[in-house]
């Protein structure tokens, strides 16, 4: 309902029985308005509550989806009162400036008042903006080889027919890298893209699609080994783990296989390197796992509390940097359920740690090394001593005491933060990695087989990299399909890692 403030009624009836209307409009959109937003709340509290009371992320998210909906379709019915542009704010950011724009004039049809007949002049304009979509669109790229021939010795010339990504394939490498982005990016699984093909007029069968899949892979297999050198060369890492389900025909069901994150984030402490992640596939949980994946490597290793991780340091070349927020989760776990005063404390006391680190994150090694040492030290060694006397005050089979002793059995690993600058408080750079992981999960059902798991990890080791480096991943894979299909040289592979490809593709943001 639009109100032109310049063309209101005169009659005083008519302005009474608006404002009547307008009225009860507003008190029962607002009565609405509040019902939802109230749900709202609910659902946000159950998602950071005790561990069983709270929804699956994906379930809680369709729900916010559907009641911002609602308020949406609500608001649009509110009387909106017309005013001058230049009396309204500013409520939302600017349209990134690297999109396309199309002009559209409207203008008014004469240069002649209609009120007096004179000549009018231009005082200004005014400009306003919409954002526009422009349905996604298959296409035949036809190439044409025309062939010569010489009438003296009868030799005949074609230019010689372009690699293809896929050998004797359809697809373009646009087109396989919008596969890619949709299955392991956007967790839409083949048979639903079939789909959504056939509604385009093509019909492309699972089973095509699939093959696509295994044969751009065989083609950034090179390129994600290259990135696991890469990373793993580092001396500071984060590593964790998350399952994968993956078909067992023999048996006929599932079996439970793994993908191991290694993530690289030095953001922290302003390190030169640019952030990635690496995915690898194994069949299964086992410590021989990472520590063959880790042979070579030396540094720092942020890891969670499995206890495959401490062989890894038995050697010496590797140093484990535990959990700060793993330990915390024990405590809240306890507090949630108990209520526990002990409980409360040790997570007030954690929380002092953080606000430390949140003051100086960014800063060199150096500062941080002295602010902690300063300012940290104090707090740390106060929370032993505090976790030590409480654990000789409690029963020794409670889940507080778990708590405690969790962190205590793992202190010099909790500690390591204070000797070094460039270790941070807890695992969170590899969660994030993992979380999108998860949601494929929940889409794609199970990997096929473990060739399957290992194209999961390629895939999402350079849509994640490209993710955290600000690359559009899309317009990565595409650009680098070709080029690898294009005659690009092994040697120089570095230049595809996305980092790299990015500073020779800019793009405003």
């Amino acid at each position: 309902m639009l109100i032109d403030l310049a063309k209101l009624p005169s009659d005083p009836g008519l302005l009474q029985r608006l404002v009547r209307d307008m009225a009860a409009v507003v008190e029962s959109r607002d009565g609405e308005i509040e019902r939802l937003q109230a749900i709202i709340r609910k659902l946000q509290r159950a998602q950071f509550g005790r561990r069983s009371e709270r929804l699956d992320p994906g379930q809680l998210a369709l729900a916010l989806d559907d009641l911002d909906a609602d308020i949406g379709h609500i608001r649009e019915g509110l009387p909106v009162v017309a005013k001058p542009s230049a009396d309204r704010p500013a409520q939302r950011k600017p349209l990134p400036d690297h999109l396309p724009c199309v002009d559209v004039l409207l203008d008014i049809e004469g240069t002649v008042c209609a009120g007096c007949g004179g000549s009018l002049h231009s005082i200004g304009e005014s400009v306003s903006e919409m954002l526009d979509w422009v349905p996604a669109q298959l296409r035949i790229v036809r190439i044409t080889r025309p062939k010569y021939a010489c009438r003296a010795c009868e030799t005949v010339m074609q230019h010689e027919a372009p690699e293809r990504v896929i050998a004797g394939g359809l697809a373009t490498p646009a087109l396989l890298a919008q596969v890619l982005v949709s299955k392991y990016c956007d967790h839409t699984p083949l048979y639903r893209q079939s789909q959504i093909f056939a509604r385009h007029g093509v019909d492309l069968a699972r089973s095509t699609l699939a093959g696509w899949v295994g044969g751009a892979c065989w083609w950034l297999e090179a390129l994600h080994d290259r990135l696991a050198k890469n990373v793993l060369a580092s001396d500071h890492l984060f590593a964790d783990d998350t399952p994968v389900p993956v078909l067992d025909p023999g048996r006929g069901r599932t079996k439970t296989g793994r993908l191991w994150v290694y993530a690289r984030e030095q953001r922290g402490w302003a390190g030169p390197e640019p952030p990635a992640a690496i995915y690898l596939f194994a069949p299964d949980r086992k410590a021989e796992r990472p520590a063959g994946h880790l042979a070579s490597y030396k540094g720092v290793l942020h890891v969670d509390g499995y206890t495959g991780f401490e062989t890894l340091a038995t050697a010496g070349n590797i140093r484990l940097a535990a959990c700060w927020a793993h330990t915390r989760r024990k405590f809240y776990d306890v507090f949630q359920s108990t209520g526990s005063p002990i409980a409360e404390e040790a997570l007030r006391r954690i929380r002092d740690i953080y606000l430390v680190e949140a003051d100086i994150r960014g800063r060199s090694p150096p500062f941080r090394l002295a602010e902690r040492r300063q300012r940290t030290k104090p707090l740390v060694d106060n929370l032993r001593l505090w976790l030590d006397r409480q654990l000789r005050l409690i029963p020794g089979r409670g889940n507080l005491a778990e708590a405690i002793r969790y962190a205590l059995s793992r202190w010099e690993g909790l500690t390591r933060f204070l000797n070094d600058g460039k270790v941070e408080l807890d695992t969170n750079p590899v969660e994030r990695a993992i979380r999108p992981v998860s949601l494929g999960r929940k889409n794609h059902l199970f990997a096929g087989s473990d060739r399957g798991g290992d194209r999961w990890a390629i895939v999402c080791s350079l849509v994640e990299t490209c993710k955290l480096n600000g690359v559009e991943p899309y317009a990565y894979l595409a650009d680098v399909l070709q080029r690898m299909v294009g005659g690009h040289p092994v040697n120089r592979l570095d230049e595809l890692l996305p980092w790299s490809w990015k500073a020779g593709n800019p793009v405003k943001n």
